[in-house]
């Protein structure tokens, strides 16, 4: 079964059926399953799998903690077995606790991710059978329908009216025409009709497709195997590289500095080597990675909740940043069940002919399901005995039209419905009052003219044309020329009920909503109107096809409808946009919405949407209405705020006391805190900021987009971490004066308030309110009481000998309460003196 170098598009299918050892009614599962052993999953890359060992381990990857553990084993072999064993064993219990959290909250995220799994339609043991995409085989054989993304590379053996897209493999714009034939062997890849490419997408028609290659031995794997492909990253995974090379800046210098000054002080080496790094430990958020995947799967599940499925973790903050969202308006601006309105002759008359055409015509189409035809076929059920159908062409996008032709009384005759200009473009003729037939020319602007009236109504136009075949029964695209204009077909699709309110709400977040629909502009204006979109700028797609990629980016930000608009177009509005520096959010849910998903900052789908779409979306809606998608961007800007917390958090007050301490150790004879000490004090600090995930969030966060701005974090750190600083050395000389001589003790009551400290100001900065008049997450308040309750018994319990702690009187304590106290009042009126400032 080796086939990996078979040039499969120049053999019969028969003969490459024979090769692969298969049939046409496909696999057996049992075949399927050895096939899958051999092969391996249809994976471009091994499945990311969270498993246990792997998330265990990625809590020690950081090099400072690795550098770390590298001098207390050093340190081990030395001189001070007790002291190393404590580093590790803190070390360990930290990354046990980040793997706990982080392990849950995988688990979770695959469970979400599942439920909105792609899958093929294979024929598995001689019946139709949906399969996941990974466990399609050579050999399989697919039923592909318009929509479906193409899974492997496989030869078709049999097709109807096929188109596919392969511009994700070629970079050919238009759809391909595919069809049963044998090539030679150095047909080049975009000239080989007879083939499907995984990566690709069916536009139209139908086939069944013999898989030949999978995985890695695709041409779509053999590209990105050869360039490595790696996704695009998103602005919060930037954002958290940019605040990690700034964070990394200030730890290098502050652990150099301080090992040389030490070091220059005549200290121990390794003494001095490890204080420094348990000093960048103490400043480094080494969480941060587990506390990010904790939010944002916490973050998932809540949107799981409100009907939202994330398929990347990482777009939760883009939903969160987002601030303008593109749409089409049929589904999800209008309720997307399209009702007949009327259905009239050339005069305007209403017609029970042009509805048993329209009727054949949607009857007898086996493309993919639309509304349009759904409603043509509910507005009223004909007795087709004596019809026979011939043969059709299936819609695409580029004729925008659909044929079928049919027999009755052994008269052949086409029917051909779709937009209004392109039906006139088939025609030469129209059908008037009493049956003549006219010149089409002759009343063209009666036609134009019924076409405006009811477009300023708000109502869809299809136009309905007929061509008698004589004694042809087959046609093809090059039939649909010489028709006979029929008449008109009037459809409407009221806007949801809500839909109002939930515009005013997504304005109320910061959100901008803009229209891009194929629609006449006429029935785009009046439907903007109907929603709220009073002051519309409307551009045709005429109009942006004439303009330059410039000229599109002065005008795109201004226009609130794209009309008209065809589907290559929707990424260049989409890409103007976004270099227009907005966060773009795109609903999307056809075959022609895949290239416009992948430009959006959010690529945002529906569970009902073809597979193309729902695969390149990063967002998937299990309903189809914009007021599910505002819940979960609230619930992306809780999540991200939540983030921004902790960050908050560890580089304020851990900055600070970080800072203090390698400052204060130039000038104190011993050091402030031993490393285990430092480790200690990091370890129960951070206790309360695992809870932040499920911290209650202000609503003043919620209401405006917001992005990673390291600038701003750059700020709050050197302000709050001054803050921090100044009482750190207020409390290093009410210790020194209180204990003087007693370097136990002062390491004892400089742990206690560093605890105790870093503890309470996470309740400060958690909220741009007062801290009294914010909500705080129960998990949180009860972490925050538990970890200083734990500080204040530490030094009188058994380990407290270990650790070089003594237990200190009521009167020292009751001082560093004082300080604390003062320190927290401090930090609420710094508060607000600096978010006035930022504004």
């Amino acid at each position: 079964m080796n086939n990996h170098t078979l040039p499969f598009w120049s053999f019969q299918t028969s003969e490459m059926l024979q090769k692969l050892e298969a049939t046409s009614k496909g696999l057996t599962s049992k075949q399927a399953q050895q096939r899958l052993s051999f092969y391996g999953a249809n994976l471009l890359k091994p499945s990311k799998r969270s498993d246990s060992l792997t998330i265990l381990l990625g809590q020690f990857k950081s090099p400072i903690i690795l550098i770390l553990i590298f001098a207390a084993g050093l340190s081990f072999f030395l001189h001070d077995s007790a002291d190393a064993l404590i580093i590790f064993i803190i070390v360990l219990i930290s990354g046990v606790l980040g793997f706990w959290q982080e392990k849950g909250a995988a688990n979770a995220f695959e469970k979400l991710v599942a439920t909105v799994q792609i899958k093929s339609t294979v024929l598995r043991d001689g019946k139709e059978t949906e399969v996941s995409i990974d466990l399609i085989v050579p050999g399989d054989v697919l039923s592909l329908n318009a929509g479906d993304i193409i899974p492997a590379d496989c030869l078709i053996l049999d097709s109807k009216d096929l188109f596919a897209n392969e511009a994700p493999l070629t970079g050919e714009t238009f759809p391909v025409e595919k069809e049963v034939k044998v090539l030679g062997v150095d047909t080049s890849l975009g000239q080989r009709v007879n083939s499907l490419w995984m990566g690709t997408n069916v536009v139209s028609g139908s086939a069944y497709a013999l898989v030949v290659h999978t995985g890695k031995e695709t041409e779509f794997g053999k590209v990105s195997e050869r360039l490595k492909l790696k996704p695009d990253e998103t602005e919060f995974e930037k954002g958290v590289l940019r605040f990690g090379y700034f964070l990394m800046e200030v730890t290098l210098l502050m652990v150099i500095a301080i090992f040389a000054i030490n070091v220059y002080l005549a200290r121990p080496i390794l003494d001095s080597f490890l204080f420094s790094l348990a000093l960048a430990v103490g400043l480094t958020p080494q969480l941060l990675p587990a506390i990010i995947s904790i939010n944002l799967s916490h973050g998932a599940k809540r949107m799981a909740q409100r009907k939202v499925i994330v398929k990347k973790l990482s777009s939760i903050e883009n939903l969160g940043s987002m601030n303008l969202l593109c749409c089409d308006k049929t589904g999800t601006l209008t309720s997307g069940e399209l009702k007949i309105h009327s259905y009239c002759d050339m005069v305007g008359c209403q017609s029970d002919t042009v509805l048993l055409y329209a009727y054949i015509n949607a009857y007898y189409q086996t493309g993919f399901n639309n509304p349009i035809d759904q409603a043509i076929i509910d507005e009223h059920q004909f007795d087709l005995t004596g019809y026979q159908k011939l043969d059709e062409v299936p819609y695409d996008f580029i004729r925008k039209r659909l044929s079928v032709s049919f027999s009755k009384d052994n008269v052949h005759l086409m029917v051909t419905k779709g937009a209004l200009e392109n039906i006139l473009e088939a025609c030469s003729s129209a059908e008037v009052a009493d049956g003549k037939i006219v010149d089409i020319s002759t009343v063209n602007d009666a036609i134009q003219q019924k076409f405006e009236d009811f477009s300023n109504k708000g109502l869809r136009t299809l136009g309905l044309a007929y061509r008698y075949l004589g004694a042809e029964s087959s046609i093809n695209k090059d039939s649909e020329t010489k028709m006979t204009f029929l008449g008109f077909i009037f459809l409407f699709d009221p806007p949801k009920p809500n839909i109002v309110e939930t515009i005013k709400d997504m304005e109320q977040l910061g959100i901008e909503l803009k229209v891009i629909t194929g629609d006449n502009k006429l029935v785009a204006g009046t439907v903007g109107q109907e929603i709220g979109l009073l002051s519309s700028k409307i551009i045709t797609g005429n109009e942006i096809q004439q303009m330059s990629d410039e000229a599109l980016l002065k005008h795109v930000n201004n226009a609130n409808i794209f009309a008209e608009v065809e589907p290559n177009q929707k990424e260049r509005i989409i890409l103007a946009l976004r270099k227009n520096r907005n966060v773009v959010g795109y609903v999307g849910d056809g075959i022609n919405d895949a290239s416009a998903l992948h430009a959006a900052d959010v690529g945002i789908s529906v569970d009902s949407a073809v597979d193309v779409a729902k695969e390149a979306a990063n967002i998937v809606l299990l309903e189809k209405d914009l007021g599910v998608l505002v819940e979960g961007v609230k619930e992306g800007r809780v999540t991200f705020a939540n983030t921004l917390k902790y960050v908050f958090m560890a580089t304020s007050a851990n900055f600070g006391n970080m800072f203090s301490m390698a400052g204060i150790s130039i000038f104190l004879p011993f050091l402030p805190l031993l490393p285990k000490q430092i480790l200690l004090i990091n370890l129960l600090t951070d206790l309360p900021e695992m809870t932040i995930a499920t911290d209650s969030v202000d609503i003043e966060m919620v209401k405006f987009p917001r992005r990673w701005d390291v600038a701003f974090i750059r700020k709050f750190m050197l302000t709050f971490g001054f803050v921090s600083s100044v009482f750190d050395y207020l409390t290093f000389g009410v210790l020194l004066w209180l204990l003087p001589g007693m370097t136990d003790q002062f390491r004892t009551g400089w742990f206690l308030e560093s605890v105790i400290s870093a503890s309470l100001i996470v309740l400060v900065i958690r909220s741009r309110k007062p801290f009294f008049k914010s909500k705080i997450g129960k998990y949180l308040s009860f972490a925050t009481f538990l970890t200083i309750l734990a500080a204040l018994l530490f030094p009188i319990t058994p380990l407290a000998g270990i650790f070089g702690f003594e237990p200190l009187s009521f009167s020292t304590i009751f001082i560093l309460g004082i300080i604390v106290f003062l320190y927290i009042v401090t930090a609420e009126v710094i508060k607000r003196f600096f978010y006035s400032r930022v504004k």
